[in-house]
């Protein structure tokens, strides 16, 4: 049962290093690189969702000083997921405010006033439809 526990805990220390890593980059606003970082996240995510499922299958509970390092290893992850999804918020609020004024300055002008060919006024302009799909 202890490896059981030990699996548990290793896992969950290469998830805290992903999340600290990322955050990191995050924080510095260095998007590709916490880009970059993301298979490295995931990979370690799957594997601590793993050994949980692993150890409540079995019954695996933490004891002794085990029980302490289950705890504290418990509380970092619930702080670094918390920053890291704060972190990932704000990330994409900067790349949608980035997008909008690429868009915006991308956009066609309308014409002043004035008229077009024939003594006609210009005709108006139809904005041309933009997508954007982001994935988290």
């Amino acid at each position: 049962m202890t490896d059981m526990m030990d699996a548990l805990l290793a896992a969950g220390r290469r998830l805290a290093e992903a999340l600290r890593a990322e955050n990191e980059a995050l924080a510095a606003l260095d998007l590709p690189r916490a880009a970059g970082l993301t298979p490295a996240k995931l990979q370690a995510t799957d594997a601590f969702a793993a050994a949980c499922a692993a150890a409540a299958k079995t019954g695996t509970r933490a004891a002794g000083p085990v029980r302490d390092d289950a705890m504290a290893l418990t509380t970092r992850l619930q702080a670094l997921g918390e920053e890291n999804r704060r972190l990932l918020q704000r990330a994409i609020a900067i790349q949608s405010q980035v997008i909008e004024t690429i868009a915006g300055a991308a956009l066609p002008r309308q014409a002043g006033p004035g008229y077009g060919a024939a003594g006609r006024p210009p005709a108006a302009r139809r904005v041309p439809a933009l997508a954007m799909a982001t994935r988290v």
